[in-house]
């Protein structure tokens, strides 16, 4: 029987942002999406059975969140992470994003700081400066020890926190898009230097899940905290089981004062998150899904596997680090800058036009990913055959 996550599922015409958004973004719509942290793979049938059972009563209306869902993620994360939540911790969000946004407004006034870690995720950028509150970056380093890997710069971060105006740390854990799962060790000084300075830590755990089987496992910053730690952690079964436009999240709390800040935010705003559909599938992935994730994880390591073979044998002037979790790749591009004489546009160019294919490019993670792509590794594995036999061909061609 063939694995079902080689199967193509066309998403075209179905107003998929990675599909149907080609032409606005890249200006031609031929191009092999590999770029959106979406994947090309069916949800998990519990999931599809949930909405289909929900769909079947005609009516929408406002809806409250069952006990039921708490105590699915409650199950989930002390089965997988051993972490025991408590109910009354968890505050239901419309996404990690605006979670991120309104942490900021909540834990920092105007014009107050907040330490990020780029390359990063670029709304980790846009929440800070979107809520009025100011940027301090925190670059990641190259890891001496481990060539294509990095680290956190420790005593950078302390002078950071160290500042009168630093209020808040954002920490992107396992990283998107370097593909670093913390160790405990780099997470327990992370909390140390908090601790020390006062901040508040916001731990976007969106990924906790994407860990490869050859790999260290996640750990959850939150089993390694004491009372006196300020911290927030945001999860979603949105990337474990491939459903990001159902939009819902949770953002664990053990402080009530902290719980009720956030919580003030989101009803000034007056945020929707009680979609029907996005409380089946957040408890259908939660409680069903866990085999369905098993054999996802097998299949994205033979995807990054193969394209890190790929890259060293046939790709030149491209490297790459196999991830320790997530699924998305960072390509190291510069070498092939420098022989080809491109600046960050021109790289962009050279991977939509000569090769047609979309990634995203390394810049809009900071100005640390100069030179560099991000590759989206989950589709099917011909989807990735097909890129790499793009990309050969076209550095093929002499420039």
């Amino acid at each position: 029987m063939s694995n079902p996550f080689d199967v193509p599922v066309s998403r075209e015409h179905t107003c998929s942002v990675k599909f149907d958004a080609r032409k606005a973004v890249f200006g031609r719509d031929d191009i092999i999406p590999v770029w959106v942290a979406d994947m090309d793979f069916a949800v998990p049938e519990a999931v599809t059975r949930a909405l289909q059972e929900r769909a079947s009563h005609p009516v929408y209306g406002y809806t409250l969140f069952p006990d039921s869902l708490y105590q699915s993620m409650i199950d989930w994360f002390a089965d997988r992470h051993d972490w025991r939540i408590e109910r009354d911790w968890i505050l239901m969000a419309p996404g990690v994003v605006p979670s991120l946004n309104a942490a900021c407004m909540a834990y920092a006034a105007p014009g107050e700081g907040v330490i990020i870690q780029p390359p990063v995720y670029p709304p980790f950028f846009s929440s800070v400066r979107h809520s009025g509150r100011a940027v301090i970056e925190n670059p990641l380093v190259p890891d001496e020890e481990r060539a294509g890997h990095y680290r956190m710069d420790l005593d950078h971060l302390e002078a950071c926190a160290a500042r009168p105006d630093a209020r808040i740390l954002l920490l992107c854990s396992p990283h998107n898009p370097v593909g670093r799962v913390w160790s405990e060790n780099e997470l327990r000084a992370v909390l140390a230097i908090a601790r020390r300075h006062g901040l508040v830590v916001i731990s976007d755990e969106i990924h906790c899940d994407l860990t490869f089987p050859d790999k260290p496992g996640h750990t959850v910053l939150a089993n390694l905290a004491g009372p006196e730690d300020a911290l927030v952690t945001a999860v979603a079964p949105s990337k474990s089981f491939n459903m990001p436009g159902l939009g819902l999240s949770a953002l664990v709390i053990a402080d009530p004062e902290r719980r009720k800040a956030m919580k003030s935010v989101f009803e000034s705003m007056h945020l929707p998150q009680c979609n029907p559909f996005s409380i089946a599938g957040f408890e259908a992935g939660y409680r069903h899904g866990g085999p369905w994730l098993d054999r996802l994880m097998e299949y994205l390591q033979g995807n990054r596997d193969f394209i890190a073979q790929a890259v060293a044998e046939r790709l030149p002037g491209i490297r790459v680090t196999a991830p320790e979790g997530t699924y998305l790749m960072w390509l190291d591009c510069r070498e092939l800058c420098r022989d080809r004489n491109l600046d960050d546009a021109g790289l962009k160019r050279f991977f939509v036009r000569e090769a047609g294919v979309g990634m995203n490019p390394g810049l809009s993670f900071g100005e640390q990913g100069s030179g560099f792509m991000r590759l989206n590794i989950g589709c099917p594995r011909s989807v990735l055959e097909q890129v790499v036999s793009r990309i050969d061909a076209a550095l093929k061609v002499p420039c």
